[in-house]
């Protein structure tokens, strides 16, 4: 099982400790890419039309001036970075021993900056998407699609991957579907019902996938292998409630998993779950 994740939008910056060293982060082969981005990110932050460059909000602009001194800056680990809905649910930093070295072993981040981390490397926090096309480097989707196929589709290949990225880092790396080295992969969507009828859902879905994120993770078992294994360890949530309505303040659960066949053979299954 492989568990890819997005980035939370915002994060949380570390006030103590020692600052990131590339060579302790998860797929080495991916610091020469880092060390370039990472300059990159510094040089364009420091510029008066930065915001502008990284597509972020006149607002943010101190998160954007801090990118100028990450390579200085406290670093902690990813989980403790990384806050949202998504992680919130899944409660990556409280993890128990096997749990957490289960997560150490199958989940990673994709992130704009450092390609991918795993739960424990120790970064600072940053302000950078996947989707910025940033100059000396270009399209960071783009930059990144090559190194991270190098680092992740040995890894990938004859297991599960449960896909719970955006659009923007699932550009970066889609794992192979065919051949020796094809893999088992699962995009998963999550729609609401309400009075017969299913729509997407944008809070509540990070929020359902940081918590099947959390159960795949703390279930008692082997990990899924192919995604037939992962419909039957998600519908172990079948009627446990999934968290709180914003606003309303009223409950809602998981009531159905189902698998969707891929529309194309390099394309992803799909993994549906309904909550209501």
């Amino acid at each position: 099982m492989l568990i890819c994740l997005p980035p939370s939008e915002g994060k949380t910056r570390a006030t103590e400790g020692g600052p990131v060293d590339l060579a302790t982060l998860t797929s080495p082969s991916l610091d020469s890419q880092r060390e370039t981005v990472l300059d990159a990110l510094a040089r364009i932050s420091a510029r008066p039309d930065a915001t502008e460059i990284l597509k972020v909000g006149s607002s943010l602009a101190d998160e954007v001036a801090r990118n100028t001194t990450l390579r200085t800056a406290p670093a902690a680990p990813a989980t403790e970075v990384y806050t949202g809905v998504l992680y919130a649910a899944a409660g990556l930093g409280t993890l128990d021993d096997d749990a957490a070295r289960r997560a150490a072993a199958d989940v990673l981040v994709f992130s704009g900056l450092w390609g991918v981390v795993a739960p424990h490397d120790r970064i600072p926090a940053y302000r950078l998407s996947m989707g910025v096309d940033l100059p000396g480097v270009g399209r960071l989707a783009t930059a990144w699609r090559p190194h991270l196929a190098e680092a992740l589709d040995a890894r990938a290949a004859g297991d599960v991957v449960v896909d719970c990225r955006s659009a923007a880092y699932l550009a970066a790396w889609k794992p192979r579907t065919t051949g020796t080295d094809a893999t088992d992969w699962v995009a998963v969507r999550v729609v609401r019902e309400h009075a017969g009828r299913r729509t997407v859902v944008s809070h509540n879905a990070k929020h359902t996938r940081g918590v099947l994120t959390g159960h795949l993770l703390r279930r008692d078992g082997v990990p899924p292998s192919s995604a037939e294994e992962l419909l039957d360890a998600t519908r172990e949530l079948d009627g446990t409630v999934i968290g709180t309505e914003v606003g309303t303040g009223l409950s809602y659960r998981m009531i159905e998993a189902t698998l969707h066949a891929a529309t194309t053979r390099t394309a992803a299954r799909t993994l549906e779950i309904v909550i209501s």
